[in-house]
Protein backbone atom coordinates (compact mmCIF):
# COMPACT_ATOMS: atom_id res chain seq x y z
CA UNK A 1 0.00 0.00 0.00
CA UNK A 2 2.80 2.49 0.69
CA UNK A 3 4.07 2.23 -2.90
CA UNK A 4 0.60 2.74 -4.32
CA UNK A 5 0.01 5.65 -1.97
CA UNK A 6 3.30 7.20 -3.12
CA UNK A 7 2.21 7.13 -6.75
CA UNK A 8 -1.15 8.63 -5.86
CA UNK A 9 0.66 11.30 -3.81
CA UNK A 10 3.08 12.23 -6.58
CA UNK A 11 0.12 12.95 -8.81
CA UNK A 12 -1.68 15.14 -6.32
CA UNK A 13 1.34 16.87 -4.78
CA UNK A 14 0.53 20.17 -6.48
CA UNK A 15 -2.92 20.06 -4.89
CA UNK A 16 -1.41 19.89 -1.39
CA UNK A 17 -0.33 23.02 0.39
CA UNK A 18 3.02 21.65 1.53
CA UNK A 19 3.62 18.92 -1.08
CA UNK A 20 4.53 16.43 1.63
CA UNK A 21 4.18 12.69 1.90
CA UNK A 22 3.87 11.20 5.39
CA UNK A 23 6.59 8.56 4.87
CA UNK A 24 10.27 9.29 4.25
CA UNK A 25 11.71 7.79 1.08
CA UNK A 26 10.53 7.45 -2.48
CA UNK A 27 10.30 3.79 -3.48
CA UNK A 28 11.52 1.85 -0.46
CA UNK A 29 10.34 2.70 3.01
CA UNK A 30 11.50 1.80 6.48
CA UNK A 31 8.19 0.48 7.74
CA UNK A 32 7.37 -0.76 11.22
CA UNK A 33 7.19 -4.46 12.01
CA UNK A 34 4.27 -6.13 10.21
CA UNK A 35 1.53 -5.98 12.79
CA UNK A 36 -2.22 -5.63 12.37
CA UNK A 37 -1.96 -2.04 13.64
CA UNK A 38 0.77 -1.19 11.11
CA UNK A 39 -1.23 -2.81 8.30
CA UNK A 40 -4.32 -0.77 9.23
CA UNK A 41 -2.21 2.42 9.23
CA UNK A 42 -0.85 1.64 5.75
CA UNK A 43 -4.32 0.94 4.41
CA UNK A 44 -5.57 4.24 5.85
CA UNK A 45 -2.63 6.05 4.24
CA UNK A 46 -3.52 4.45 0.93
CA UNK A 47 -7.18 5.46 1.27
CA UNK A 48 -6.26 9.08 2.11
CA UNK A 49 -3.88 9.41 -0.83
CA UNK A 50 -6.33 7.68 -3.18
CA UNK A 51 -9.12 10.06 -2.13
CA UNK A 52 -6.82 13.01 -2.79
CA UNK A 53 -6.00 11.61 -6.23
CA UNK A 54 -9.67 11.09 -7.09
CA UNK A 55 -10.41 14.67 -6.05
CA UNK A 56 -7.52 16.04 -8.11
CA UNK A 57 -8.60 14.07 -11.19
CA UNK A 58 -12.19 15.21 -10.66
CA UNK A 59 -11.06 18.85 -10.63
CA UNK A 60 -8.88 18.46 -13.73
CA UNK A 61 -10.50 20.24 -16.70
CA UNK A 62 -11.81 17.69 -19.20
CA UNK A 63 -10.81 19.96 -22.08
CA UNK A 64 -7.14 19.58 -21.06
CA UNK A 65 -7.08 15.77 -20.84
CA UNK A 66 -5.80 15.29 -24.41
CA UNK A 67 -3.25 18.11 -24.42
CA UNK A 68 0.45 17.31 -24.25
CA UNK A 69 1.80 18.01 -20.77
CA UNK A 70 4.45 20.71 -20.39
CA UNK A 71 8.00 19.36 -20.43
CA UNK A 72 7.02 16.19 -22.33
CA UNK A 73 7.00 15.23 -26.00
CA UNK A 74 3.70 13.39 -26.19
CA UNK A 75 2.42 12.57 -22.70
CA UNK A 76 -1.10 13.75 -21.99
CA UNK A 77 -2.94 14.07 -18.70
CA UNK A 78 -5.26 11.27 -19.81
CA UNK A 79 -2.30 8.98 -20.43
CA UNK A 80 -0.81 9.82 -17.01
CA UNK A 81 -4.13 9.27 -15.21
CA UNK A 82 -4.60 5.93 -16.99
CA UNK A 83 -1.01 4.96 -16.15
CA UNK A 84 -1.55 5.70 -12.48
CA UNK A 85 -4.74 3.65 -12.44
CA UNK A 86 -2.98 0.73 -14.14
CA UNK A 87 -0.07 1.02 -11.69
CA UNK A 88 -2.56 0.68 -8.82
CA UNK A 89 -4.16 -2.33 -10.52
CA UNK A 90 -0.74 -3.95 -10.98
CA UNK A 91 0.08 -3.65 -7.28
CA UNK A 92 -3.41 -4.76 -6.29
CA UNK A 93 -2.79 -7.92 -8.32
CA UNK A 94 0.49 -8.45 -6.49
CA UNK A 95 -1.27 -8.13 -3.14
CA UNK A 96 -3.95 -10.62 -4.19
CA UNK A 97 -1.29 -13.09 -5.33
CA UNK A 98 0.58 -12.82 -2.02
CA UNK A 99 -2.69 -13.32 -0.12
CA UNK A 100 -3.50 -16.44 -2.16
CA UNK A 101 -0.02 -17.87 -1.65
CA UNK A 102 -0.22 -17.14 2.08
CA UNK A 103 -3.56 -18.95 2.36
CA UNK A 104 -2.17 -21.93 0.46
CA UNK A 105 0.90 -22.04 2.70
CA UNK A 106 -1.26 -21.97 5.84
CA UNK A 107 -3.25 -25.00 4.60
CA UNK A 108 -0.12 -27.12 4.10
Amino acid sequence: PATIATTDNLTTVSAKSDGSFPLEGSDWFNLPAPTEKAWRAERELLLREHRALVQAVGRFPAARLGRVLPGTKDRTALREIAGIALHDVYHTGQIQLVKALWKRKKRT
